[in-house]
């Protein structure tokens, strides 16, 4: 089994429990136990779990990675108030890439009211939301359903992406830094942000500060991938220097 499968094997069974053994991993993965503790170290490393005597117990960040409700509790006041900052910059007539997260979902909120959008997306709760607006259409795109994502991923969601233009694409990443870029838990969904903002004029991260100068699993992007950051005022005033200094506008919340 290839490493992409074994990291997402490890990370669901830390999902379904709490404390998972070496041993058991070597059985389901079919790996020697060598590889197993080397997969364990990686994603230690990345803060994905922390490790134990005999195997690995389940870290903060799973929690985040897996379901969309768990997410969407966390640090609503400052998602709110950059989705509110990023619908400034959203006009009637627009045509909107918006990508999944619990961060991109409440950018709905402030679009309703708008007049002749197209918003094209991969997230199920951002159709949901905004379904039954009578002045926004929506796509949304084709591919593998992933329910506790609650979005659409896949080799079929990235080509049918790429057939589309946009005005302007609102993505996130799980990781930003200066160094490596944007960054992502898993690389299904890094695949579909990077094709957004691909396929759009003008690209906008939604990131809230505890995310920024932190590595997720998958570096997927450069910073070039966007022109402007909105983020939260967490951000440390020298932090926004340096980003700003790499030509990024960074917008505080």
């Amino acid at each position: 089994m290839e490493q992409p499968l074994r990291i997402q094997c490890i990370l669901e069974a830390l999902d379904r429990q709490d404390f998972v053994r070496v041993s058991e991993l070597v059985e389901r993965l079919a790996v020697s136990p060598m590889t197993v503790r080397r997969d364990l170290a990686d994603l230690a490393e990345k803060g994905l779990l922390v490790r134990s005597y005999g195997g690995a117990m389940k870290g903060e960040a799973i929690e985040s990675l897996f379901s969309f409700a768990r997410r969407l509790e966390r640090s609503s006041a400052q998602k709110e108030a950059i989705c509110r900052a990023a619908s400034r910059f959203v006009r009637d007539g627009d045509v909107l890439f918006i990508d999944c997260g619990s961060t991109l979902f409440r950018l709905c909120h402030h679009l309703k009211g708008r007049k002749n959008l197209r918003v094209i997306t991969n997230s199920l709760p951002v159709v949901a939301e905004l379904m039954h607006q009578a002045d926004i259409r929506i796509s949304l795109a084709g591919g593998e359903v992933v329910g506790e994502r609650q979005a659409v991923y896949g080799d079929a969601a990235e080509r049918q992406i790429g057939e589309y233009h946009a005005d302007k694409a609102f993505i996130g990443a799980d990781g930003l830094s200066l160094k490596n870029g944007l960054s992502s838990y898993d690389e299904q969904e890094a695949g579909v942000t990077r094709r957004m903002a691909e396929s759009a004029d003008r690209v906008y991260l939604l990131c809230d500060s505890s995310k920024i100068e932190r590595d997720s699993y998958v570096r997927f992007a450069p910073l070039g991938l966007f022109q402007v950051l909105i983020t939260d005022r967490g951000l440390p005033r020298t932090v926004r220097e340096r980003y700003r200094k790499q030509g990024i506008e960074i917008i505080i919340a």
